[in-house]
């Protein structure tokens, strides 16, 4: 049976492995499914839910495996998709923040309301934008969100937005054209993991090429540490983009696959009571439910065994 894995180059571990061939010498038959290239119909406008994409594909026969950040999973658990978590990252605080140009008049988040803010919606930038505002006693109706995928830079250098939650390597372009203050930090707000999720079936049924995909990536992510210039080629290779910003942002981030902490799912269930809240999920869910102990167990046996 193929495996089908979903990849994009926003999750870094599983980009530099689908380039690699690491996962090939366990499972011959790999078929790397770009997400970029999948149908995933009209966005909602951002005041209107959140995109559910890559929870839709995994379940409809798109792909077996996925890794994104923290928002998708959420929102597939919302739709009803029996999703589970394989496995963490560390923190990426380092990854992005919410900024403003130098002389904006912005100048705490409270400062937002009213404001047009740039995010790609859906992704982690709404979890920490949704923190930073409840934290600023506001809710997501008291700015104007606007989904920026793909054209954020452009949107904030020409001043469309009042304010951008921006992420490496595209920072760095933003940083060298003018200076830009931060707003809102990541660290101690948000702990913006990257996350690898998939169905209950294959995670129960298939358990041989689960093991399989978490050892590859193991082995890929403990090359990327040791070889960060190396895996940004492969990035501007494909996907474009200057080759030192993207080696400063493999640098920052941290690599390895974790089991899931009890800390973990309650960051995550603040989420996503804060989505439903603000009526960008549909529905309440239960973050735990989408937790197996033996998962975890498999994460915590190929961690130590690195």
């Amino acid at each position: 049976m193929t495996l089908r894995v979903g990849y994009f180059p926003q999750n870094n571990s599983l980009w530099v492995l689908r380039h690699r061939g690491v996962l090939e010498r366990s499972v011959p038959d790999v078929e790397w499914v770009d997400l970029r290239s999948l149908p995933a119909g009209e966005r909602p406008k951002p005041t209107e839910g959140l995109p559910s994409a890559h929870g839709d594909h995994l379940f409809d026969g798109g792909y077996d495996f996925i890794g994104t950040g923290s928002t998708p999973p959420v929102t597939a658990q919302a739709k009803g998709h029996d999703v589970v978590y394989v496995a963490i990252s560390g923190p990426r605080v380092e990854n992005g923040r919410l900024v403003v140009p130098a002389d904006s008049p912005i100048a705490t988040p409270a400062d937002l309301k009213g404001r047009r803010v740039a995010l790609g919606h859906g992704s982690w930038q709404t979890t920490l934008l949704l923190f930073a505002l409840e934290q600023a006693g506001l809710s997501w109706r008291d700015i104007e969100p606007v989904d920026a995928y793909g054209n954020a830079t452009e949107l904030f250098l020409n001043g469309e937005v009042d304010a951008w939650v921006g992420s490496y390597p595209h920072l760095t372009e933003v940083e060298r054209r003018g200076p830009v203050r931060t707003i809102i930090e990541t660290d101690g707000l948000f702990s913006h993991r990257s996350l690898w999720f998939t169905s209950r079936a294959f995670a129960t049924e298939r358990r041989g090429e689960l093991a399989a995909i978490v050892a590859a990536l193991q082995e890929s992510d403990a090359w990327i540490r040791q070889n960060p210039r190396d895996a940004a080629a492969l990035f501007t290779a494909d996907d474009g983009g200057d080759l030192d910003a993207w080696e400063h942002a493999l640098r920052t981030r941290p690599w390895g696959l974790r089991p899931v902490t009890g800390d973990f799912v309650t960051e995550q269930q603040r989420a996503a009571d804060l989505f439903h809240a603000n009526g960008l999920i549909e529905r309440r869910i239960q973050v735990a439910d989408a937790v197996l102990p033996e998962i975890n167990a498999l994460i915590e046996e190929t961690a130590s065994d690195r």
